[in-house]
């Protein structure tokens, strides 16, 4: 009896350790996930790689990205904003500090 008490125990502990691990990867994820829905279809690998680029650092970055969501009416807010400048800098500009 004891060894199945704790047998039910430990799986219900660690049951939740695959939730906990998916929260922590579904909030990594946010800006990739907004980028994805909202931006991919306008933009593709070469719009973050032309000659006159306007984002110069990551205050820029984050610039753009308000600027765009603002012009297609996504009205998203400074975290959001943030989630996606944190992964196109991790995706393309990878050289600019977060802040």
């Amino acid at each position: 009896m004891l060894r199945r008490s704790i047998l039910a125990v430990l799986l219900v502990v660690s049951g939740n350790i695959p939730y906990a691990y998916s929260e922590s990867i579904r909030n990594e994820s946010r800006g990739e996930l907004l980028y994805a829905t909202h931006c991919i279809a306008c933009h593709d690998k070469e719009v973050h790689w032309r000659d006159k680029a306007l984002v110069t650092d990551f205050a820029s970055l984050k610039s753009e990205v308000r600027r765009w969501q603002s012009v297609v009416g996504l009205g998203w807010g400074e975290d959001d904003v943030a989630e996606v400048a944190r992964y196109l800098n991790s995706l393309h500009y990878y050289r600019y500090s977060n802040e």
